[in-house]
């Protein structure tokens, strides 16, 4: 008993990390990247503050084929067909940039750094914005701060 309460304390911090691992995205399948999105519903966004109600929308997955020179997307969830951005310039599955092909307009970016999706001006999508994976969680499954 006494060798278990000596060990606990590890395999909580162990688990911790692994979550905090998979909350960051960390940790992912197939080298995969995800967007969580949010949309500012009855409101307007003033850069990244939204007006009106701060809502979970979409979560884009991305998989970036470096031997092709592609990156592959999806909507999680959604029977919409999954779409091909090439040719594209890929460092790993969070740094790449893709030219615009036929795909690219259902997408807010062609264009991702650091993990993050770099807005393309020319793309007009004012009602949908890039959050944490914690927030979208918040937003989607309880409550998180607008």
């Amino acid at each position: 008993m006494t060798r278990v309460l000596l060990y606990a304390p590890f395999v909580l911090v162990a688990i911790m990390f692994v979550a905090f691992l998979w909350g960051i995205d960390f940790i992912t399948l197939q080298g995969e990247w995800t967007v969580y999105t949010a949309e500012c519903k009855q409101g307007t966004w003033n850069g990244d503050h939204c007006s009106g109600k701060l809502a979970a929308s979409e979560r884009y997955r991305f998989r970036a084929l470096k031997p092709h020179k592609e990156v592959l997307f999806w909507v999680v969830g959604s029977g919409e067909p999954s779409g091909r951005l090439a040719p594209c310039e890929i460092k790993d599955r969070k740094n790449w940039t893709c030219t615009a092909s036929a795909d690219g307009p259902r997408l807010t970016t062609l264009v991702m750094s650091k993990g993050q999706p770099v807005p393309d001006p020319a793309i007009d999508t004012p009602h949908r914005h890039a959050v944490s994976k914690f927030k979208w969680m918040g937003l989607r499954y309880g409550s998180a701060p607008q």
